[in-house]
């Protein structure tokens, strides 16, 4: 009986990651020209938004709520009780199951609600030589289609 309490105490952190949905899009470049005092110079030629979001399942964090309240409920509700006379009477927990599931699909669907906003913007800039890197800002853009950039040791700046 212990082992079945542990094992449904365990069971939200298994149903919990349905109910939230995360997408991320990400890039890696490394620079060719880390070494000296060097000007490499450009244009940049497009800027585009990558929006994260991340956004609650209220209808997946019911079920998974009413599971896991059911279930609990069921495990709690249900054992042995004894009468005014001393005879041992053994429940089954069906109504332990019931509240366990109506409260846990309330708190599921609640907490499963909202959501996060993260913003990136890469920056694709043509430089004089032919060459072509993207960069990328998170939560603004320093630059626009069309600015005159420098590459230097210490980054991408105007000018």
């Amino acid at each position: 009986m212990r082992t079945r309490q542990v094992a449904l105490a365990l069971l939200p952190t298994l149903l919990l990651p349905a109910c939230v949905a995360t997408t991320t899009t990400t890039r890696t470049w490394g620079d060719p020209y880390a070494q000296g005092e060097w000007a490499r110079y450009g244009r940049v030629e497009q800027v585009r938004e990558i929006v994260r979001r991340q956004q609650g399942d209220p209808a997946a964090g019911a079920v998974a709520g009413a599971l896991i309240g059911g279930l609990l409920g069921a495990a709690i509700g249900g054992g042995t009780h004894y009468d005014r006379w001393g005879y041992a009477h053994r429940g089954d927990g069906a109504a332990g199951a019931v509240v366990g599931a109506v409260g846990g699909a309330a708190v599921g669907a609640a907490a499963s609600q909202g959501s996060a906003e993260d913003r990136t913007y890469e920056v694709f800039v043509r430089f004089e030589d032919g060459g072509g890197e993207t960069y990328t800002y998170r939560g603004y853009s320093p630059f626009r289609p069309g600015d005159a950039v420098t590459l230097t040791p210490r980054g991408l700046v105007h000018g």
